[in-house]
């Protein structure tokens, strides 16, 4: 029996790759509109950025954590769709997936089954552009906290943050478009 095919995510790599364009040339007056309107639209993720040094996060990684979400609130609106709010319930409900789905891979003995499962999980993921581009804006930054030699126990604060936010718009699941 074949695999049932799952739909296209809302987000492209057009809306992302735009999206990551548009901030990254913005200055910081540009990106300080922008998280006013990120307040209105989506209060609980950018909440769960800033509540990051009560983590221990440095300012530095916090300011990681804002543009990422910064790319992904413009991604959101670059896809036509209207988005839902994405509530503090549905935060830790897409958290505790994650860790789910973490621990069911450390759970196999066998290292190819483990990375077998975690592939899975990307392959699957309802957002895929957006979530590649999360995971490897994350690779990115780890490696340079490591060059730096800046690794701090905090740093998966960050990592499980900036994963969960895009699980939760994936979970915003299928908003109808703008009208």
């Amino acid at each position: 029996m074949g695999r049932a095919v799952k739909p296209a995510g809302l987000i492209t790599v057009e809306h992302v790759v735009a999206a990551a364009r548009k901030v990254h040339s913005m200055s910081q007056a540009e990106k300080i509109a922008l998280a006013d309107e990120v307040f209105k639209a989506q209060p609980n993720l950018l909440a769960s950025c800033l509540a990051q040094p009560r983590l221990g996060v440095a300012m530095e990684s916090v300011e990681f954590l804002l543009n990422l979400l910064f790319v992904c609130f413009e991604a959101m609106k670059r896809s036509g769709r209207q988005w839902t709010v994405i509530s503090e319930d549905e935060q830790e409900r897409q958290l505790a997936r994650m860790v789910g789905a973490v621990k069911f891979s450390e759970d196999f003995s066998d290292s190819a089954l483990a990375n077998a499962a975690r592939t899975q999980y990307f392959v699957d993921h309802p957002e895929q552009p957006l979530f590649a581009f999360v995971v490897g804006e994350c690779r990115t930054w780890l490696r340079d906290v490591a060059r730096r030699r800046a690794e701090s126990e905090s740093d998966k604060y960050v990592m499980m943050a900036a994963i969960n936010m895009v699980n939760c718009i994936a979970a915003g699941a299928h908003p109808a478009p703008r009208g």
